[in-house]
């Protein structure tokens, strides 16, 4: 039986299971869950980074979101909030839009 340890979506269990294998889970606590979901978190952003076509681009940054979703709530907040100080921080600083490189800055 392979070993996996590792964080999946809440709807794995029952999609191996309805494969006629048999499994092991645990519910994670709290602070091994957040954990868990930075590990996640990485492992997404580097399937990304690793994206050869938009669409896979895209998938992997649906997934991103996911979890984006997932760390919110785990800290108190809804991705709604996240949202709202991205706002906040792109009326004060800007966005990305513009592709402006810093290359140096005088002293």
């Amino acid at each position: 039986m392979p070993t996996y340890n590792k964080l999946v979506r809440d709807k794995i269990p029952e999609i191996i299971k309805n494969t006629g294998k048999g499994l092991k889970t645990e519910i994670l606590p709290n602070d091994r869950y957040i954990e868990e979901l930075k590990i996640k978190l990485n492992e997404e952003v580097s399937e990304y980074q690793e994206a050869k076509t938009d669409i896979d681009a895209l998938e992997e940054l649906a997934d991103i979101l996911e979890l984006m979703h997932s760390l919110a709530k785990v800290h108190g907040e809804s991705i709604q909030k996240v949202e709202q100080i991205r706002e906040e921080k792109a009326a004060k600083r800007g966005g990305f839009e513009e592709k402006i490189y810093l290359v140096e800055v005088d002293d």
